[in-house]
């Protein structure tokens, strides 16, 4: 299986340039049950995956 793209995704940079377009918006939404995000999620170290979560205000919870 390969790795996921998601450092590198598209739809992330519409969201870090303009959370408020639709491809960010649409990126954001994705996240919640993106199996490659959460595949990402758990491969990030501690301190990296902490940072991810503050940026992106994601439950402290939902990758824990």
């Amino acid at each position: 299986m390969s790795e996921p793209g998601c450092a590198t995704c598209s739809f992330r940079a519409k969201y870090d340039d303009n959370p408020k377009s639709l491809l960010g918006r649409l990126w954001r939404w994705h996240t919640n049950f993106c199996p490659g995000w959460k595949a990402y999620m758990k491969s990030l170290p501690d301190d990296e995956k902490i940072s991810v979560i503050e940026r992106y205000n994601f439950p402290a919870t939902k990758f824990a």
